[in-house]
């Protein structure tokens, strides 16, 4: 954590320092620019480890594309939970159960919304995938604020002081 917390530091001072106007923006929306933080992350250690079992060590892609699945999993349970939400209550086993239920709420809905618009309304799929991803993202957004990691902590948006 202290390799994201040390980069979100040097962003969120940058955009302090040279547009005021934007950080001030972002800062009060904070939880959900770290939201999108998190979630890249955690996208970028799945493509890496199928990338590193698949590519590399050429496993097949079901189980690559599991393990690597799996992984990112976690790194985002753990970003979102710790990080995102600064959530240090001692309900993780609970909260990752209801993590688990989400993913798989949001990978059977995923399906469902590409069927539709792919097979029924005949938009292309990589921009389906984009739609889709997007309303997901503010779905999942609203469900980890407000469901699994439950936190009221008030935002201060002074700005950061350099270190």
């Amino acid at each position: 954590m202290p390799l994201v917390n040390k980069f979100y530091k040097k962003l969120y001072l940058a955009l302090s320092r040279r547009f005021p106007s934007l950080y001030y923006y972002c800062c009060k929306r904070k939880a959900l620019v770290k939201f999108f933080i998190a979630g890249t992350l955690a996208s970028s250690v799945d493509l890496f480890f199928l990338f590193i079992f698949h590519g590399l060590f050429s496993l097949g892609i079901v189980l690559s594309t599991s393990l690597s699945f799996l992984l990112s999993f976690l790194v985002s349970f753990y970003l979102q939970k710790l990080w995102t939400f600064r959530n240090e209550e001692e309900k993780a086993p609970r909260q990752l159960v209801l993590y688990l239920l989400n993913s798989f709420l949001s990978l059977n809905l995923n399906g469902i919304f590409m069927h539709l618009l792919v097979t029924q309304l005949g938009i292309w799929y990589l921009l389906s995938q984009i739609i889709v991803n997007l309303l997901l993202g503010m779905l999942n957004f609203f469900i980890y604020k407000f469901i699994i990691f439950i936190n009221d902590n008030e935002i201060n948006c002074e700005p950061i002081a350099a270190d």
